[in-house]
């Protein structure tokens, strides 16, 4: 994994997290033409995901509707202006973690980003766990975490989801993180699929 990440020939921007109150650590943006494991995993999961997130907008009563295809979407981002690719690594050492945040980007987001493990927990790195934090209207937030072993993928809501209550429908934002890492040195791959401004 370091070598891939230390490679600069994959990679548009370098983020040191500190710098921008986002945690501490650090992720690097593929750049177009993206890697062909991650086109491939961008464009198939959309594809299946695609009608999910139809029905979630539709749940919400939102207008957002999604193409069949990932093609089609990322025209629509540019289209919008959002022109630069999303997908990413990130790395974490001995104390860095990442704060709760959302991948928005701009105007059009994807509701469906997935984080896969590249690194073995117990063995390259301790700690550093995923953390989804739901805020929930009129009540307390509601905080889950993930162990993810090497190899392992998640997929999560970008901003919020879906879920039926007395009168309804309505929204519960979710936000995530990582929590801090004891030791070792931690590599992730984020998809977000959704282009940014």
């Amino acid at each position: 994994m370091r070598r891939l990440y230390d490679d600069p020939s994959h990679f548009r921007t370098r983020i040191d997290m500190a710098r921008y109150r986002f945690g501490s650590g650090e992720y690097q943006y593929f750049r177009y033409p993206l890697p062909d494991v991650v086109q491939r995993l961008r464009e198939t999961l959309y594809t299946q995901f695609a009608p999910l997130a139809n029905e979630w907008m539709e749940a919400l009563g939102l207008d957002s509707r999604y193409p069949a295809d990932h093609a089609a979407f990322v025209k629509q981002c540019h289209k919008s202006g959002q022109e630069r690719p999303t997908p990413l690594m990130l790395r974490y050492r001995e104390g860095d973690y990442n704060c709760l945040h959302q991948d928005l980007y701009g105007p059009i987001v994807f509701p469906f980003q997935l984080v896969v493990a590249l690194s073995k927990p117990g063995e390259e790195y301790t700690g550093g766990e995923l953390m989804l934090v739901e805020q929930r209207p009129r009540a307390q937030s509601a905080g889950e975490v993930i162990a993810l072993d090497q190899g392992e993928a998640v997929l999560i809501t970008t901003r919020y989801r879906p879920q039926r209550g007395t009168r309804g429908w309505y929204r519960t934002n979710v936000k995530h993180g990582v929590s801090r890492v004891h030791s070792g040195e931690r590599f992730t791959l984020g998809i977000i699929f959704h282009d940014a401004e």
